[in-house]
């Protein structure tokens, strides 16, 4: 029987890890929280199972755990952040905090982000937005993972787009997708449990379609949508990376491969405060109108209920926070050993 972790001792497990690894405890607690939200949500390959090689580029000068996350520039609704090199979820909870800010002051915020590392999963940010009753769209570049539509060796990332809209009583509307037909991390996830993945995921480094997840790490995972996503991650790319000064296509650098240089990733928060256009208990209940009578429509054979994006993570949070967090074996052995290194032990995060 697999072992269960309660979250929030996971949670202080993973930020005493980063503590001790010279974040400081705010900082160290933001990047936990954000890889035990993914966790929690079923987005296992942006858990905890990051940790190490957050922890590892630390430890190798590859990101800076104590800079100070600069504005660079501010003109009206528009700001930019130098990340400076600062771990990508710290960089990302001050662009969210700026774009929240800028919102509710005069309506509407873009708030472009340079030289940040990989920040975990854009619904993090997205439904602290949502608490705050703003209408929140997320953009990230990525390292090479991905070929354009003809290539057969990757040239752009895995590019997320997101929103997140707030409800009344009904769940939220959170969209939180890669432009690849699945996220990469699910086939690293895949490759350390020595499992295959369905085909069309990806083509190994010769272009042709593979179902062995080392191969495809090795090669290259397909857009979704064929060329249109390609497309779409192009102009993400360009959004998030040229127009922040942030790398872009080749630019940016792969975490797990280049030890060499910091990653240079660029973000692109844009925020609406939804008092702008009307009353936010009038939207609330547009919302929930809208959201009943999608899930009311005639629904296929053998399907038992039409869902919204975010519904089924949202379920599976709260499902995962009361039976608890399993983890793969070679994700506790990482936890272990650098708990050990640490003084920490990861048991003392398993359920009561």
């Amino acid at each position: 029987m697999n072992r269960r972790y309660d979250w929030q001792r996971l949670q202080q497990y993973v930020a005493g890890l980063f503590n001790a690894a010279g974040l400081s405890r705010a900082n160290a607690e933001i990047v936990a929280e954000s890889l035990v939200q993914a966790d929690l949500r079923g987005v296992d390959s942006h858990g905890v199972v990051r940790t190490d090689i957050y922890l590892k580029r630390m430890q190798a000068g590859m990101m800076n755990p104590d800079g100070d996350v600069a504005v660079e520039r501010s003109s009206g609704s528009v700001t930019l952040l130098d990340g400076r090199n600062n771990p990508g979820a710290v960089i990302g909870s001050k662009a969210l905090e700026l774009a929240l800010q800028g919102a509710k002051r005069q309506g509407s915020a873009v708030v472009g982000v340079k030289g940040s590392n990989h920040f975990g999963t854009c619904a993090y940010y997205l439904l602290k937005a949502i608490e705050q009753d703003t209408i929140m769209i997320i953009l990230s570049n990525a390292s090479q993972t991905m070929p354009p539509t003809g290539g057969i060796r990757p040239f752009i990332g895995t590019n997320p787009f997101s929103v997140g809209v707030p409800a009344g009583k009904c769940r939220p509307f959170v969209l939180d997708m890669a432009t690849s037909v699945v996220a990469r991390g699910k086939i690293i996830v895949a490759a350390e449990r020595g499992e295959d993945i369905p085909r069309g995921w990806a083509i190994d480094k010769h272009g042709n379609p593979t179902t062995n997840a080392r191969e495809a790490l090795d090669g290259s995972v397909l857009p979704m949508a064929g060329a249109k996503g390609y497309g779409i991650s192009m102009f993400i790319d360009i959004l998030s990376g040229v127009l922040t000064g942030a790398g872009f296509g080749r630019y940016v650098n792969n975490m797990y491969e280049n030890w060499d240089e910091p990653q240079n990733v660029g973000h692109l928060f844009v925020a609406v405060d939804i008092n702008a256009f009307m009353p936010v208990a009038y939207f609330k209940e547009r919302m929930d109108r809208y959201i009943r009578e999608i899930k009311a429509e005639p629904k296929a054979p053998a399907v038992e209920e039409i869902l919204i994006p975010g519904e089924l993570e949202l379920r599976c949070t709260e499902a995962r926070m009361a039976s608890g967090i399993e983890l793969p074996a070679s994700v506790e052995k990482q936890l272990e050993t650098w708990g050990e290194r640490f003084g920490r032990k990861l048991s003392d995060a398993l359920r009561g």
